[in-house]
């Protein structure tokens, strides 16, 4: 089997499987990190297994599949574990049979693949069943108070994680984690999340890679690292996203290991 460059080979010699998150990791925004093309070929070329691991409900498995190629990514959809795939596992064995939706086209899609009803625009929106809530760049006051008053009125309440900020070039847009914070806050309801550092997403990556030893690449402390820790994986950090330097080294448990890129992680330079 090919090797990794013999620079990196302590990094990740050990692992059969890398599980890479997207922002701040693949890409920041519409481009890559540097060489990050390069490092994913160069773990495909040493005979690793991938999977791209997001929060980010924004997009499907396959508009995610489309940006890995466009980016320079080779990228099939049985490698793409979405938390819009979470969020339909979750819902489809929930017993719910109604929704009020806060998310992309792509989080609707998902929720009515797991056979939910969608009440958003309808006079029945505040009587749903549970409220679905991830990041979108459409979110607006009125999303806001339609899913405050159906948990209000006793919907549960799920979400697709707790992510503060996501990187981007002109710096940190707003993740899933405030609009949770402000329908949290308007209910006292404490909303359930499937997506990381919940270990589901990682746990369906290793139940698609099959048997080995994996680690999680990631950029967070608070999603990633601690996702990983309880998935029961190593975690490399790296320093493209939404950690810094510093942050890294104070890190308590320590990442496995810290990188300035993915490039770095992989071809040691």
């Amino acid at each position: 089997m090919p090797s990794l460059p013999a620079t990196a080979a302590s990094a990740l010699s050990a692992y059969d499987h890398v599980l890479l998150d997207l922002d701040g990791v693949v890409w920041v925004g519409d481009a890559p990190t540097p060489r990050a093309p390069e490092a994913v070929a160069a773990l495909r070329a040493a005979g690793k297994g991938i999977s791209f691991v997001t929060n980010d409900g924004r997009n499907s498995e396959d508009e995610f599949v489309r940006k890995l190629w466009r980016l320079g990514f080779r990228a099939s959809r049985e490698e793409v574990v979405t938390v819009g795939g979470a969020l339909q596992h979750v819902l489809a064995e929930s017993g719910h049979r109604t929704a009020y939706v806060v998310g992309s086209p792509a989080v609707h899609r998902h929720v009515t693949d797991a056979g939910l009803r969608i009440l958003n625009g309808s006079d029945l929106a505040a009587g749903a069943d549970v409220v679905v809530v991830a990041a979108h760049d459409a979110f607006d006051y009125g999303e806001l108070r339609g899913a405050i008053r159906a948990v209000l009125r006793g919907a549960a309440l799920v979400c697709a994680g707790r992510d503060a900020t996501f990187p981007m070039p002109d710096g940190p847009w707003p993740g899933a984690g405030p609009i949770v914070a402000a329908i949290e806050s308007g209910t006292g309801a404490t909303a359930v999340s499937v997506g990381k550092p919940e270990p589901q997403l990682f746990l369906t990556a290793l139940d698609r890679l099959g048997p080995g030893r994996a680690v999680v690449v990631g950029d967070r402390l608070d999603a990633d690292a601690a996702g990983a820790r309880a998935a029961g994986l190593d975690c490399a950090i790296v320093l493209t996203g939404a950690t810094s330097a510093d942050e890294a080294r104070a890190a308590d448990p320590p990442p496995t290991r810290v990188a300035a890129s993915l490039a770095e992680l992989v071809l040691g330079e």
